[in-house]
C-alpha cells in the first residue's frame, strides 16, 4: 500500500510539472476562481459590519414623567437587561438629559431664557434600549407596558415610549436587512457555482492531453483509482499552489484597502478583518483548493477510463 501511494504521488508530481504551461494555466484559472471565493467571504463580513451598523442606529427611548421614582427606573432597567432579547440598556437621570438639553440648545438663547424662567427641571428620566434584532422590538414595548409595577398611585410613571414613533423606520429596516441577506446569499452561490465550474472546465482540459496514456493503462489492466491517483495529486497540487498565490496577493491588497478605504467603507478595515480572521480565510481558501483541484480531476478523468 505505500509502495502505491508513493508511486501515485511520484506521478501525479511528474504530470503536474510535464504538463508545463497548461499546469500554469491551471493554477492562474483556479487562482482566479479562489479569489472570487475569498472576495465573497469579504463582501459578506462588509455586509454584516454594515447591517450591525444600521441596527446600532435604532433603538427605542422610554421616557419617564419627573414624579417617577429613580428606583423605580432602575429596578426596569434591571429587569430589561435580564431579556434574551435586550442587547444593551442606558439610563438616563433628568439632569443628565437637562445638561444635554442645554449642550444641543447652546446657541438658542431664547430657549435657554424659557428654560431658566421655568426654575425647575421639566424634563424626566429615560432608558435607552438597543435590541438583538429590530424583530424583538414589539415584544420589548409589550414588556414594558404590561408592568404592573410601573405604576404609581394608579398612574404610570412612563410618559411615553418612542417605539410607535419608529415602528415604520424599525419595520423598513428589518425588511431590508432580510432582503440583503438572501440577496447576498444568492449572489454568493452563482459566484461559486461559476467560478467552480470555470476551474473543472479547465483541470479537464489539462487531462485531455494525457487521454491515451490513460486509455492505455486501462487496456493493460490498472485499476482505476491506479489510474486516477496521479491525477487527482496534481489536482490537489494545482489547488494548494493557487491557494498560496491567492493567500500572498490578497496579504498586500487588504492591507492597501484597510490603508485607503476604511473611511469609504463606513469603518470596515478589510486588512483588520482580514488578520483577525486569517485561520478561518485560510482554511476556506485551502480547502477549497484542494477539493476544487481534487473533485475536477475525479471528475474529468471518469470520461477517459471507459475503453
Amino acid at each position: 500500500m505505500f509502495t502505491s501511494l508513493r508511486r501515485v504521488i511520484s506521478g501525479g508530481t511528474k504530470n503536474f510539472v510535464r504538463s508545463g504551461a497548461v499546469s500554469v494555466a491551471t493554477v492562474i484559472i483556479m487562482s482566479v476562481t479562489l479569489m472570487i471565493i475569498a472576495f465573497l467571504v469579504f463582501l459578506s463580513a462588509l455586509l454584516s459590519y454594515t447591517l450591525s451598523q444600521l441596527q446600532d442606529k435604532v433603538d427605542v427611548s422610554v421616557y419617564f414623567t419627573t414624579s417617577a421614582a429613580e428606583g423605580d427606573i432602575l429596578n426596569l432597567k434591571d429587569q430589561l437587561q435580564q431579556m434574551p432579547s435586550v442587547a444593551t440598556v442606558s439610563y438616563t437621570s433628568s439632569d443628565e438629559a437637562l445638561m444635554q438639553f442645554k449642550q444641543r440648545h447652546e446657541n438658542d438663547q431664547l430657549t435657554l431664557n424659557a428654560l431658566n424662567e421655568l426654575g425647575t427641571n421639566p424634563l424626566g428620566a429615560s432608558l435607552s434600549i438597543k435590541a438583538k434584532d429590530p424583530t424583538q422590538y414589539q415584544d420589548i414595548v409589550n414588556f414594558i407596558s404590561n408592568d404592573t409595577a410601573l405604576q404609581s398611585g394608579g398612574t404610570s410613571i412612563i410618559d411615553h415610549i418612542d417605539y410607535y414613533e419608529n415602528k415604520d423606520v424599525i419595520d423598513r429596516l428589518t425588511a431590508a436587512i432580510r432582503t440583503t441577506e438572501r440577496a447576498g446569499l444568492i449572489v454568493v452561490i452563482i459566484f461559486a457555482l461559476a467560478s467552480t465550474i470555470i476551474a473543472i472546465a479547465t483541470v479537464r482540459l489539462a487531462i485531455y492531453s494525457s487521454r491515451d496514456e490513460i486509455g492505455v493503462m486501462r487496456l493493460v489492466g490498472a485499476s482505476n483509482a491506479y489510474i486516477q491517483g496521479p491525477f487527482i495529486v496534481a489536482g490537489v497540487f494545482a489547488g494548494l499552489i493557487s491557494a498560496a498565490v491567492t493567500l500572498l496577493i490578497f496579504t498586500p491588497l487588504t492591507w492597501y484597502l484597510g490603508q485607503n478605504y476604511t473611511t469609504w467603507l463606513a469603518g470596515f478595515n478589510i486588512f483588520a478583518y482580514y488578520t483577525s480572521h486569517f485561520l478561518e480565510i485560510f482554511g476556506i481558501v485551502v480547502g477549497a483548493g484542494v477539493l476544487l483541484g481534487g473533485f475536477a480531476s475525479i471528475l474529468a478523468v471518469r470520461r477517459y477510463l471507459r475503453v
